[in-house]
């Protein structure tokens, strides 16, 4: 293989992407990073107005965005904007699951017992991050198996490897998502095609406004104890960065991977490889 070859490999110049939480943090730079390598992406999201702050960096993109209303949790509009997408993009060939988050109230604290945790809390971030990476899989995924191609990437993370003290419910939804990509990855292959491949990437501890001051302490900016003893169990001694997801990402959605199905690939730093002895 020359390298003219290998530079298409990473050429997304009239690929169709969905993005769910496109107009997220993570989701976002994503998106953007895709577009500037020429895709044509949608970004799908419950609050499409989130992502005008994204809009002015596609302008000088050589692919094109669109940006499209969609709630992980409801197949009725994720259906509605598959069809808004096919007849804007003409087809879908890569799917992103990048929705997902924690709420407060699912996660343990000292004035919140592992018995108090409330119902409606863990629902919410179990759904939010399990189903709503399982029913946009079955929406779009449903085009890709007609096709008999396409690659679906999900979001896992190191909470699904190591479940972090306190974060319940994410913890066990990401578990969740790990474990749905393998067997959607065995269960698409053996059943449709083999040329339709699902990965995940699993990010460690990137600062997002999200997780921002449970980090950094919000007069001072130093550390946290949680983000000291994070730092500490991470080799490379720094949280992540957006960019740092990006050749993973690129890898796993282009034809470089074309034989790597049913992975995930930490993104962590070190951390998942230290045993703090």
């Amino acid at each position: 293989m020359d390298l003219a070859e290998l530079t298409r490999m990473y050429d997304f110049r009239g690929r169709s992407i969905v993005v769910t939480g496109g107009a997220g943090i993570l989701g976002g730079e994503i998106c953007c990073a895709l577009v500037g390598c020429g895709a044509k992406v949608a970004l799908l999201d419950r609050d499409p107005q989130l992502a005008d702050r994204l809009m002015q960096r596609f302008e000088t993109s050589v692919g094109e965005a669109i940006v499209v209303y969609g709630d992980v949790l409801n197949a009725d509009t994720l259906k509605q904007a598959r069809q808004v997408i096919l007849d804007s993009f003409g087809g879908i060939d890569g799917l992103v699951n990048a929705a997902g988050g924690n709420k407060p109230e699912a996660t343990t604290s000292p004035e919140r017992s592992f018995f108090d945790l409330p119902e409606e809390a863990l629902r919410f971030v179990v759904d939010l991050n399990l189903l709503g990476t399982i029913l946009p899989s079955q929406v779009f995924g449903k085009h890709m198996a007609e096709k008999g191609e396409g690659v679906i990437l999900n979001v896992s993370s190191m909470n699904a490897l190591r479940p972090l003290t306190r974060v319940l419910g994410y913890s066990a939804a990401k578990a969740g998502v790990t474990n749905f990509t393998q067997w959607l990855a065995v269960h698409l292959a053996q059943e449709y095609s083999p040329r339709i491949r699902v990965n995940a990437i699993a990010p460690g501890f990137f600062l997002t406004e999200q997780n921002r001051y449970l980090l950094l302490d919000r007069e001072t900016e130093e550390l946290t104890k949680r983000g000291q003893a994070i730092i500490s169990h991470t080799p490379m001694a720094r949280f992540g960065q957006p960019e740092d997801l990006f050749g993973a990402v690129f890898w796993l959605l282009s034809p470089a991977s074309a034989f790597v199905t049913g992975i995930v690939v930490p993104i962590d730093g070190g951390f998942s490889a230290f045993s703090g002895v």
